[in-house]
């Protein structure tokens, strides 16, 4: 695999076939089978009301929630998650997560992409993560997409938060819509009847005599695309496994309702199933109605009353994702699955009190004033599960109003850096093409996988 010094030495000589090809296959042999769950709190959920919280501060910081003991000595949580509490030992917090995006566009596109300005841009100009671990480890004999998004983290607001830059369009997620705990769910032209298949079949050999155009002079990667997405879209359609893997009616009543009837629940649930079935990316955004009456995490006073927010979701937060890790381990997924739990930033520790911009779920009437807390990228927790990785701990810290992590100060290309370390890549030293074909490195910035997390997988 190339180096950076390497890459300085050749300048724009740009990567061969062989050398693309090569770091293809380290990727895919160094963590055959692994996967990555990314589980998105789009908005930011605030540390202190949640796993970092700071019961000694003044009142002007405090959250009115109860720290509470966990099953690891030394080890506190909200009293808003008791079922983390009870399995604490099954996955550590980084507590010292630090980046400059304060605002939602440019918070998400450090975490996801890597991007070094702290401005915010209305698409990212480098490949998300997700993208390019598809990108490096695909393989054209697969039954399902090789990074599927249930409920996907795709944009804030009118924002875009991920994409595939100049990897071509190909390799974004196979999107999951919808709510699977709906009785009638289901994900639309999976598994075709034989009959409806051959017809298929038959309809795409002629296409392909009528549709012969001249690759080569195509630069901007859409053939390529176009050929991925067709590839993908016949696997789908075709294979009867592929239809099993998203059938939650497989599932036991009572595994169902141990993550929870609503939508948060079968979310994570799914996400599971496709582990099982071979996916090696998924992400899933929890949000909508059951974050309260702006639908995600960014609880500022304008938008929830912030702890009636948190007291309203995170029953459903704290069983869904225990859920989750607890099968993780009882299925014996703990070396092959991490499961990563995070959103762009966390909440100002300092509460702040304004007026309501309108009544609803969590939310005085307008006019109403009420506390909340707004964006802080100085310091949040993340957490961690499975990947083989050291659990039932802490790292780093913050200091004692939560303000500033002091501690094991990690940014988001060294977060980045862990979910590609257990998929197999290098992201510190490998290089791969842009459109032009000029070498340019996986990351923007070098990142270091945090070493509590790499797993001994």
């Amino acid at each position: 695999m190339m180096k950076r010094r390497e890459f300085m030495r050749l300048g724009l000589a740009g990567l061969s076939l062989p050398g693309m090809l090569r770091l293809r296959a380290e990727a895919k042999e160094k963590a055959k089978g692994r996967a990555v769950i990314l589980v998105w709190l789009r908005g930011g959920c605030s540390h202190l009301d949640t796993f970092d919280p700071k019961p000694n501060a003044s009142s002007e910081y405090r959250s009115p929630y109860k720290p509470i003991s966990t099953n690891v000595p030394g080890l506190q949580l909200t009293e808003l998650l008791p079922r983390h509490a009870k399995i604490a030992d099954k996955f550590t917090l980084l507590r010292s997560m630090v980046h400059t995006g304060g605002g939602h566009p440019a918070g998400s596109l450090q975490m996801l992409t890597g991007d070094t300005d702290a401005a915010d841009k209305r698409k990212p100009i480098h490949p998300d993560w997700m993208s390019l671990a598809n990108y490096l480890k695909r393989s054209p004999n697969r039954a399902l997409p090789n990074y599927i998004g249930v409920n996907p983290v795709t944009r804030y607001d009118s924002f875009t938060i991920t994409g595939q830059g100049h990897l071509g369009s190909g390799y974004g997620p196979f999107s999951v819509s919808g709510d699977p705990n709906a009785p009638n769910f289901e994900v639309p032209n999976i598994g075709l009847k034989p009959a409806t298949v051959d017809r298929l079949r038959s309809r795409l050999s002629l296409k392909d005599q009528l549709d012969r155009l001249d690759r080569a002079a195509d630069h901007t990667g859409s053939m390529d695309a176009f050929d991925t997405y067709e590839s993908q879209a016949m696997q789908l359609l075709t294979s009867a496994s592929a239809r099993r893997a998203f059938d939650l009616s497989r599932e036991s009543d009572r595994t169902r309702d141990r993550y929870g009837r609503n939508r948060w629940g079968q979310q994570l649930l799914l996400a599971r199933r496709l582990v099982e079935s071979g996916v090696e990316i998924i992400t899933s955004e929890l949000s909508g109605p059951l974050c309260g009456r702006v639908s995600n995490w960014d609880d500022h006073a304008v938008n929830h009353h912030i702890f009636d927010a948190l007291k309203f979701r995170m029953p459903t937060y704290d069983q869904a994702v225990t859920a989750l890790i607890e099968d993780i381990y009882e299925r014996g997924l703990d070396k092959q699955v991490l499961v990563c739990v995070s959103g762009e930033f966390g909440r100002t520790p300092r509460i702040s009190r304004v007026a309501s911009s309108g009544g609803g779920v969590a939310s005085g009437a307008k006019g109403t004033v009420q506390p909340g807390r707004d964006h802080w990228p100085r310091a949040f927790t993340n957490l961690w599960a499975g990947g083989g990785i050291e659990t039932g701990g802490i790292i780093g810290s913050s200091d004692k109003r939560g303000e500033d992590s002091i501690t094991r100060r990690t940014g988001a290309r060294d977060f980045m850096a862990t979910l590609y370390h257990h998929l197999g890549i290098d992201a510190a030293n490998g290089f791969m093409k842009d459109f032009q074909g000029n070498p340019v490195p996986i990351m923007p910035a070098p990142g270091k996988p945090v070493p509590e997390l790499m797993g001994k997988a």
